[in-house]
C-alpha cells in the first residue's frame, strides 16, 4: 500500500479527520479531508464528529482545535511546526502590554498561541478581521495584536484608531518589492493579489487583498485573468486547482531559496510520513490546560458566532 493508501484506510478505522492548512505540502492537502484556511479550519474543528483530529498546520491551530473539542483527542504530525508570528507574541509581556493599557478592547488574530487567547475579548482570522473590528463600539479603543501589517491594514480600511502589538509573520515579510515590481514589468497584464499580513508597500501594488481563501475566491471569480501571488506559495495548489486553466506565479522572496517563492518553514516540517505515524501512534498529542482552554474558548466561540 501506499502512504496515502494507509493513510486512508487508519482514518477510517480510526473515525479520524484530516485538517490541512493552505500551506502543507501538496501530498497532504490531496489527503486531507478538508483544506483551508484558518476560519474555516476552527469553523470545521467545531463541528467534526470525528474522535481523533490530525491538524496537518501548525501548533496554535492545533491548539485552537483542542480548545474548541476538549474531549477529543487533537494530534500535530510535528510538535515543532510553530509560527514566526504567534511567537512574536509572548504571553507575559502580552499581558503586561494589556495592564498598561486598560480599558481597551483585546483583539487577536488567530494567529497566536492559547495563553494569548486566554488574555483577549475576541479573536479574529484574516478573513473575518475587519467584521470582527466593526462590531466592537467606535468609541471603544482597541488593542490589535500579534499582527502589525494586519492591523495597519484594519486601520486603513475602517479608519479605526488601534493599539497595536508590534509582531509579524517571517514569510509574509519576505517579500522583495524590487523583485515584485521586475516581475511585474516583465508580466504587465497579470493583476497581484495579496495577504494582508504583507507589509504595506506589497499592499499597495495589489489588485485584491485578502485572506487565503479570499484569495482562492477572487481568482475563481475573475479566472479569465493572470495572477501574482502574495502569500506563502503553498496556496498554489489548491488555488490551481480551482482555476486549471488560468496562470499563477508566486510573488518573489528577497532570499533566492529552491521556488524563488516565499514558504514557511514551520508548515513544511509536516510531512506524510510524519501524518502516517501521528495518525498510526495518535502523537504527539496537544493538550491545553484546563484554566487556559476555558479562557480561550470564549473570544474563539465569540469570533464563530459573528462568522456565521
Amino acid at each position: 500500500m501506499t502512504l496515502k493508501e494507509k493513510i486512508t484506510r487508519l482514518k477510517t478505522e480510526k473515525n479520524a479527520v484530516i485538517l490541512a492548512h493552505y500551506y502543507q505540502e501538496t501530498a497532504i492537502q490531496d489527503v486531507a479531508d478538508y483544506v483551508g484556511d484558518s476560519l474555516g479550519l476552527s469553523q470545521k474543528a467545531a463541528e467534526t464528529d470525528a474522535d481523533l483530529i490530525v491538524f496537518a498546520g501548525v501548533h496554535f491551530m492545533a491548539e485552537t482545535a483542542k480548545i474548541l473539542n476538549p474531549t477529543k483527542t487533537v494530534v500535530l504530525p510535528d510538535v515543532n511546526a510553530g509560527c514566526s508570528l504567534a511567537e512574536s507574541c509572548p504571553p507575559k509581556e502580552f499581558e503586561k502590554f494589556i495592564k498598561e493599557h486598560p480599558n481597551h478592547k483585546v483583539v487577536t488574530y488567530v494567529n497566536c498561541s492559547a495563553e494569548v487567547k486566554a488574555l483577549t475579548d475576541i479573536v479574529c482570522t484574516s478573513s473575518n478581521a475587519l467584521k470582527i473590528v466593526a462590531s466592537i463600539p467606535k468609541e471603544t479603543p482597541i488593542i490589535f495584536a500579534p499582527d502589525r501589517n494586519l492591523g495597519k491594514y484594519i486601520i486603513k480600511q475602517t479608519g479605526r484608531d488601534m493599539l497595536l502589538w508590534d509582531g509579524s509573520c517571517v514569510v509574509h515579510e519576505a517579500f522583495s518589492i524590487d523583485k515584485l515590481i521586475e516581475l511585474h514589468k516583465k508580466y504587465p497584464d497579470y493583476k497581484i493579489i495579496a495577504h494582508p499580513e504583507s507589509e504595506e508597500h506589497i499592499l499597495k501594488t495589489a489588485t485584491y487583498i485578502g485572506s487565503t481563501a479570499g484569495m482562492i475566491k477572487y481568482v475563481k471569480e475573475h479566472s479569465d485573468q493572470k495572477f501574482i501571488v502574495a502569500t506563502e506559495a503553498g496556496i498554489l495548489h489548491k488555488m490551481q486547482q480551482e482555476v486549471p486553466n488560468t496562470e499563477l506565479i508566486p510573488a518573489p522572496a528577497k532570499e533566492d531559496n529552491t521556488c524563488a517563492c516565499s514558504e514557511c518553514a514551520y508548515m513544511k516540517v509536516n510531512t506524510m510520513q510524519k501524518l502516517y505515524d501521528c495518525l498510526l501512534n495518535e502523537s504527539p498529542k496537544i493538550e491545553v490546560p484546563k484554566n487556559i482552554r476555558e479562557k480561550a474558548l470564549v473570544p474563539i466561540q465569540r469570533m464563530l458566532e459573528l462568522s456565521k
